[in-house]
Order: structure tokens, then C-alpha cells, then sequence
């Protein structure tokens, strides 16, 4: 009866840890959609010029993403470091006081809600199955088989962010001179639509809030880099 109560929690854990990916990555396509945007609709408010809005859309793609993904990697680099010295000093704890971990062990699981007889024998069954993998779960958090790698992070930021910042620019450049603007307006605001829903959806939270606020901090940021803009190119400078 407990393999496949194992099973479960172990398939449910690896949902988890896809819909936090999921999440992330709908977040980095957000970014990459609305700062891209607010680029380029800034620097449509000023030229008209397609090579001036493709230099800085491209120039706000590269530099977001790259930001975006040396921003994970240093932010997933310094979570593993943290993980791993964790680890090490309970590694270093099993071995050199076996006894008052195996005590500790069962206190944690007793504050579970197990009865004392319980928790010890569950602590003794988890300590002779694999004693650094039972504490780094119950006392630490940890699945030390599933420590996030920093480099497949910052891949994915930087995916995600670029996904999210090819639709404006695509939609700046792309287009006739005098439909610039309106189709890139619609298309971002649309894509948000779906990145809010998308969001609220893998965060279980209220679709229509998470839209609207998304849909909104789009809007913002695109009027006031276009009034920038304009102003900008008014003055001529």
C-alpha cells in the first residue's frame, strides 16, 4: 500500500516542478512582450524610420534576454550553492551523530501529526532507505535528485523572453508604414490577454484580475513611452 502512495506524491511533486517551469516561462514571454513593446512603440512615437525601429527593437531583445537569463542564472546559482552546503553539513551530521539525527528525524515527523511509535519506525525505515535524501526531504525541503541546474534557467529565461519579444518587433517592422502602430498595439494587447489567462491558469488564480492587470500595465507602458517619444521626436531631438 505505501509504494504507490509513493508513486503518487513523487509524479505529484514532478507536476509541481513542470508547472513552476511553465509559470516561469509565461512570466519571461510577459517580460519580454511588454518591455520590447514599450521600446518600440516609444521609438515609433519619434521616427517613423523602419532601420531605427528594428536597431532598437533588437537591441531591447538581446539586451532583455541576456539580462533576463544572467538574472536566473546568478538568482538559481546562489539557491544551488545554498542547497548543496545544506547537504553537505547534514551529510557531515549523519555520519558523525547518527543516533541524534534519527531522534531529530522523528521529532520532525511526530510534529507531523504521526504518533511517537509511528514516527519511529517511519524514521528508521527512511534512515536505512537512504538517511541524507530522508532529512534533506523532511528537515531541509529538499530532493537532493532535483536540484535545479542554473544553466538550463537561464536557457529557459532567455527563451522565454525572446519568444515574448519577437511579437512586437515583428509587428513594428513588418507592416506597412501607417499600420505600424495600431497592429502592433492590438497584437501585444492580445498577447497579453493569453499570457495573463495562461498565468492565472498554471498560478490557480482569478483569470480575469491577472488579465486585466497585465492587459493594463501593457497599455501603460506603451502610452507613456509613445508620449515619450513624441515629445522626443517633436523637439527634435
Amino acid at each position: 500500500m505505501t509504494e504507490p502512495t509513493h508513486d503518487n506524491e513523487a509524479h505529484g511533486g514532478a507536476l509541481g516542478s513542470r508547472l513552476n517551469w511553465l509559470r516561469a516561462a509565461v512570466l519571461g514571454a510577459n517580460d519580454g512582450i511588454v518591455s520590447t513593446a514599450g521600446i518600440v512603440v516609444g521609438v515609433a512615437g519619434a521616427t517613423a524610420d523602419r532601420n531605427a525601429l528594428l536597431t532598437a527593437g533588437l537591441a531591447g531583445l538581446l539586451a532583455g534576454s541576456m539580462s533576463m537569463a544572467a538574472g536566473e542564472y546568478v538568482s538559481v546559482s546562489t539557491q544551488r550553492d545554498s542547497e548543496l552546503a545544506a547537504l553537505a553539513q547534514e551529510k557531515r551530521e549523519l555520519k558523525e551523530q547518527p543516533e541524534a539525527e534519527l531522534e531529530e528525524l522523528t521529532e520532525l515527523l511526530e510534529r507531523r501529526g504521526l504518533s511517537r511509535e509511528v514516527a519511529r519506525e517511519a524514521a528508521v525505515q527512511l534512515t536505512e532507505r537512504d538517511a541524507l535524501k530522508a532529512h534533506a526531504s523532511v528537515e531541509l525541503g529538499i530532493d537532493p535528485d532535483q536540484l535545479t541546474n542554473p544553466w538550463n534557467a537561464a536557457l529557459a529565461s532567455f527563451l522565454a523572453f525572446t519568444v515574448g519579444a519577437l511579437l512586437p518587433l515583428l509587428a513594428i517592422v513588418l507592416p506597412p508604414s501607417g499600420w505600424r502602430l495600431p497592429v502592433t498595439v492590438v497584437s501585444v494587447l492580445a498577447a497579453l490577454v493569453l499570457t495573463g489567462w495562461a498565468g492565472a491558469r498554471l498560478g490557480a488564480a482569478l483569470v480575469g484580475p491577472a488579465v486585466l492587470r497585465n492587459v493594463l500595465g501593457g497599455a501603460l507602458a506603451m502610452g507613456v513611452t509613445y508620449g515619450a517619444g513624441s515629445l522626443l521626436g517633436a523637439v527634435g531631438v
